[in-house]
């Protein structure tokens, strides 16, 4: 019998292990706006560094395309070399032997065809155009565009409220995005690179938190012009707020009794404390923004005597309604929309589930809330019921383990098939068929029935969060153009034939993030403003230090994340569930920003520059 001796990884093969997780770290952290061409190679040159060499597609074909993509970038090639890129690739896509090959062949070609004027660029220009437009990840990826930079060097310094105003010339809402803003502005940090991204969000909330009372900038001189923004929620706010300080006086027609609109009405305060949104929409009321409440257009007013009466109306109604299942009983007396049942949560309706099985259809943040929710009104069990994998919910991943913690059960993998209800006619059961997964399709894996026998969930409560509608039947009335349940309008906003109409929002995107609804609105008061004739810029009138010599600590160091209270505890009542940083981790968190408005491409960005 021969002598066997454990396996001992060689010095090379572990640098090769942590060459990875550099490359890995530094994929993570890649910039918006980089050239894909230059990308594609370097991918390309890793892909055949991996090959075993054994068949010519892989060994000789993958180093062909690679000299053919370095005479593109090197402004070598003609038009003709496109042609043989692609071809080059189809071959080896066809006829290599295994994903080595045929996988980094496939990626060319699929970035040829994709990016193909990046391409035809450097033919005709001899250079990148991406290259001038690099920018700082965290500003480039926030919808808003807030200073990310600048705050967190404000906080760094402890300039709470100088803090606050800078992220109010982009985004009047800093308190409720401290809570639950889904920080796109985290996903390309460059402190990847070192260790973790920024926590810019927890940043953001404890500046909210330690700011005091913050008033708003003083408003530009009155206009004499007149603004009907319909709808109170945060794309209808944030326009408010931007249009009041340009000095045109705006009115904001709202339907329910408080403003907030989904902040208030679908976010449980769990999640966002109302007092934190309170903050907010009083500083936007500061400002001298005038508000109607219970008025719903079409009903108590129209759309046509908003305009008669009003320079310009901006519609910003929001996505209110719900989406069906368009399964039978879907109406019965147990059934109900997450949109309804979190509105009436919100109001302060009663809602008493002690005892009651509940089950709640969907996997986003809505369903999220849903489920959270149900468990702190008493219901003995709480199930998610999702057609697809956990791994493939569109919620927060922080949101789906807080469900967990508090004892909802995760029903996977299983699609809606009928609703049971007894024989008073109410709902007792939610039947789903078993699902499998499919083909990968747009880079989400699909799902099809598995042939198992349907299961029966029994609930006494059954909440449908499959999605968000936009009650759009009046304004197509009206003559407003509506294309799949959106108001279609031109690109700036506006409509054709129309002059002095606006609308943005979730009601022309679709449902979107409060960020994104923040940004739209961003982009549509300066539209209405320069529809009006102005030309105003908004400005905070705050200086962001510029970083000294030794400020940096460039060590790896751990993110700071704060904590949430306990599950058995926050389960009995409605309180916060997020805890704050402490003085001294917001100061080590902000510390470990790189200052990417400062250094490389961010100094010639004009990052910081007081308006929009």
């Amino acid at each position: 019998m021969s002598r066997l001796e454990l396996y001992t990884p060689a010095a090379a093969e572990l640098m090769v292990e942590e060459l990875y997780k550099t490359l890995e770290r530094r994929i993570e952290a890649s910039p918006p706006g980089i050239c894909p061409v230059d990308t594609t190679r370097a991918f390309l040159e890793l892909c055949h560094a991996q090959t075993c060499g054994k068949c010519v597609p892989c060994r000789i074909g993958l180093l062909q395309l690679k000299h053919l993509l370095t005479e593109v970038l090197d402004g070598e090639a003609t038009m003709a070399t496109l042609a043989l890129i692609e071809e080059t690739a189809r071959s080896i896509s066809e006829t290599a032997d295994c994903a080595i090959g045929y996988e980094a062949a496939h990626m060319v070609w699929r970035c040829l065809r994709e990016c193909r004027d990046d391409f035809e660029a450097h033919i005709k220009s001899g250079r990148c155009h991406c290259l001038t437009a690099q920018p700082v990840p965290c500003v480039s990826l926030c919808p808003a565009h807030v200073d990310v930079p600048g705050y967190i060097a404000l906080v760094r310094e402890g300039r709470y409220a100088d803090a606050i105003r800078l992220i109010r010339k982009d985004n009047p809402f800093p308190a409720t995005c401290g809570y639950i803003c889904e920080h796109p502005c985290e996903a390309r940090c460059r402190r990847n690179i070192v260790d973790d991204a920024v926590n810019i969000c927890g940043l953001k909330r404890f500046t909210a938190d330690h700011a005091g009372v913050v008033p708003p900038p003083p408003c530009a001189p009155a206009t004499g012009k007149k603004i009907a923004v319909i709808g109170g929620g945060p794309a209808g706010l944030s326009a408010a707020y931007y249009l009041q300080l340009m000095g045109h006086q705006t009115t904001v027609f709202e339907m329910l009794p408080a403003l907030g609109g989904m902040l208030r009405y679908g976010i449980p305060n769990y999640r966002l404390p109302k007092r934190e949104l309170a903050r907010d929409t009083d500083a936007i009321l500061a400002t001298g923004v005038k508000v109607r409440h219970g008025v719903k257009i079409g009903e108590d007013l129209t759309l046509e005597a908003l305009r008669r009466d009003f320079d310009v109306t901006l519609i910003t109604i929001g996505a209110s309604t719900d989406k069906k299942l368009g399964l039978e009983h879907e109406d019965a007396p147990g059934a109900v929309s997450a949109v309804r049942f979190l509105r009436d949560v919100g109001k302060g309706l009663t809602t008493d589930l002690a005892g009651r099985r509940v089950a709640v259809v969907g996997g986003g943040n809505v369903a999220m809330d849903a489920v959270r929710t149900a468990v702190r009104l008493g219901a003995k069990k709480v199930s998610c019921v999702y057609r697809r994998r956990a791994a493939d919910m569109t919620a927060l991943a922080g949101e789906i383990d807080g469900a967990r913690e508090e004892g909802v059960e995760l029903a996977t993998l299983r699609a809606p098939a009928r609703i049971e209800v007894d024989r008073t006619g109410r709902v007792c059961a939610l039947w789903a068929t078993p699902q499998m997964i499919s083909a990968i399709k747009d880079g989400r894996a699909s799902v099809v029935p598995s042939g198992d026998a349907d299961v029966r969930i029994p609930c006494d409560t059954l909440i449908v969060a499959i999605g968000q509608n936009i009650e759009t039947d009046h304004y197509e009335n009206a003559g407003i153009p509506v294309k799949r349940g959106t108001i279609f309008t031109l690109p700036n906003g506006g409509f054709r034939g129309l002059p002095g109409l606006f609308a943005g929002g979730d009601c022309a995107s679709g449902p979107a993030t409060v960020i994104q609804a923040i940004a739209a609105a961003k982009v549509m008061a300066a539209n209405i403003d320069e529809f009006l004739g102005y030309r105003h810029e908004i400005t905070c009138d705050v200086a962001v230090p510029d970083p000294a010599i030794g400020d940096f600590d460039h060590a790896p160091c751990g993110r700071v994340e704060p904590g949430e209270r306990e599950a058995s505890e926050r389960v009995r009542d409605f309180e916060g569930v997020a805890l704050c940083m402490q003085p001294a981790e917001a100061r080590q968190e902000a510390s470990r920003c790189l200052r990417c408005d400062h250094y490389g491409f961010g100094i010639f960005k004009g990052g910081r520059q007081p308006q929009w």
